[in-house]
C-alpha cells in the first residue's frame, strides 16, 4: 500500500512538474501572435508602396505558392500521425513520421528560398520597395520559424533513437512541437492569402 501510494505521489509530482512546460509554450505562441501582427499590419501599411516596382500581381505565380502551402499543410498530417504512434507506444512510428514530416517541411523551406533567390535575381530584393521590404521580412520570418521546427524535429528524433519507452518528458515535448507547428500552419494560411493572393487580386 506504502508503495502504491509512493507511485501515485510520484507521478503526482511528476505531472506538476511538466505542466507548467506546456503552459510556458503557450505563453512563448502568445509573444510569436504578437510577433506575426505586428508584421502583418507593417505588411498592411506598405503593400501598396511599390516606388515604380512590380507589384504582386507581377510577381507572384499560384503554382509554386500552391505546392507550397500542400506541402506544409500535409506535413500537420503526418506530425498528427506521429502523435497519436507517441500516445500508442510506438516508438518506431513515431521516428517514422517525424521523418516525413520534416522532409515535408524541408521541401518548403526550399521552395521559398528558391523563390527568394528568384525575385533577388530580378531585381524585385527587398530592398527594391517598401511593399518587398514589408514582404521579405514577413515571409523569412515564417520560413525562419519553420527551420528552427526542423531543428527541433531532427533533435526529437535522435533523442527517440534506441529508447523503449516514451517517457512524460518526451510527450511535452512532442506536444509543444505539435503547438509549434500547427501554429506555424495556421500562420502561412494567413500569409498566403493576405499576402500573395491579395497582392494578386
Amino acid at each position: 500500500m506504502a508503495q502504491n501510494t509512493t507511485v501515485q505521489t510520484a507521478g503526482h509530482d511528476e505531472h506538476h512538474h511538466e505542466s507548467p512546460v506546456v503552459f510556458g509554450f503557450w505563453v512563448y505562441l502568445m509573444t510569436d501572435c504578437i510577433i506575426f501582427g505586428t508584421l502583418f499590419a507593417t505588411f498592411a501599411v506598405l503593400r501598396d508602396q511599390f516606388n515604380g516596382g512590380p507589384t504582386g500581381r507581377e510577381l507572384f505565380e499560384i503554382g509554386g505558392l500552391g505546392l507550397e502551402t500542400a506541402l506544409l499543410l500535409i506535413s500537420s498530417i503526418t506530425y498528427g500521425f506521429g502523435m497519436l504512434a507517441a500516445y500508442k507506444q510506438q516508438i518506431s512510428k513515431v521516428i517514422m513520421w517525424l521523418g516525413v514530416t520534416f522532409l515535408l517541411g524541408l521541401g518548403f523551406v526550399g521552395l521559398e528560398v528558391n523563390e527568394f533567390a528568384h525575385l533577388i535575381a530580378e531585381g524585385a530584393g527587398p530592398d527594391r520597395s517598401a511593399f518587398l521590404s514589408a514582404f521579405f521580412t514577413l515571409v523569412s520570418t515564417h520560413g525562419l520559424h519553420v527551420t528552427c521546427g526542423l531543428i527541433w524535429i531532427v533533435t526529437l528524433i535522435v533523442q527517440l533513437m534506441g529508447t523503449t519507452e516514451i517517457p512524460e518528458r518526451m510527450m511535452n515535448k512532442l506536444s509543444c512541437l505539435s503547438l509549434f507547428w500547427h501554429f506555424l500552419d495556421i500562420v502561412w494560411i494567413c500569409v498566403f492569402t493576405y499576402v500573395y493572393l491579395g497582392s494578386m487580386m
